[in-house]
């Protein structure tokens, strides 16, 4: 499972969110079909832009709490100010990704910031 973790400012639209996740996917090497999920924290559900560009894409859009983006935020590569000082994680894409994709999951890259927007890719690690 690939999941995209969005970060973003207010009143984004899902032009601006589809951009940042193919700029994500384009810098994974990945196909739009391979992605299963579309992150973002739950104080971002009324953000419609958000919601837009997943139901475009046929994904499920998963709101991840507070705790568990802070929960998941030791684990992103990213160290943004911002995103500290406003929900106190490192990085606010890749903590959606990693914890929406699991406790063992992994960022296949960075987060990419397209204008307002970040996205960052998660794939859940499984254990055979």
């Amino acid at each position: 499972m690939i999941v995209a973790g969005i970060g973003c400012r207010k009143g984004i639209s899902a032009a601006d969110v589809h951009a940042a996740i193919d700029a994500a996917l384009l810098q994974a090497l990945l196909a739009s079909r391979q992605l299963s999920l579309i992150a973002a924290p739950a104080v971002k559900g009324t953000e419609a832009g958000i919601r837009d560009a997943a139901a475009a894409r046929g994904l499920q859009l998963m709101l991840i709490p507070q705790s568990a983006l802070e929960a998941a935020s030791p684990r992103t590569l990213t160290r943004s100010a911002r995103s500290v000082a406003a929900m106190s994680v490192h990085s606010v894409a890749e903590a959606a990704a990693l914890a929406a994709a699991g406790p063992n999951a992994h960022l296949l890259a960075t987060r990419v910031a397209v204008g307002p927007v970040t996205c960052a890719l998660a794939e859940e690690e499984i254990f055979r």
